[in-house]
């Protein structure tokens, strides 16, 4: 077994030449969010959830992007209101958001 049960990497990635990045689109502030939100429910630590900054996913023109392991779910998300559905699928109820995934 692992040591988190899900582990959670949001790419944050900001690219200086103005091309397509994550960061554009509020990755942090998504990010920071999905941890808080975490905590709020009581899902976070050892054998539960892990939310992290990824550094490039390089899927930002898919962005922005977030994976979920150790199934390796690729998602893209809009608003607070996709992490939310996020959360309360996959990392409470273990079913893949078909509509996010990429």
């Amino acid at each position: 077994m692992s040591y988190y049960q899900y582990h959670v990497f949001f790419c944050t990635n900001k690219r200086e030449q103005g091309e397509q990045c994550c960061e554009q689109c509020n990755a942090t502030e998504i990010r920071n969010y999905a941890k808080s939100r975490i905590k709020q429910l009581g899902l976070s630590g050892q054998g539960r959830v892990r939310i992290n900054t990824a550094g490039c996913l390089d899927r930002c023109e898919l962005g922005p992007v977030l994976v979920v392991y150790p199934e390796e779910v690729w998602y893209t998300y809009l608003d607070r209101e996709d992490i939310d559905e996020i959360i309360e699928e996959h990392l409470v109820n273990g079913r893949v958001v078909d509509r996010l995934k990429i």
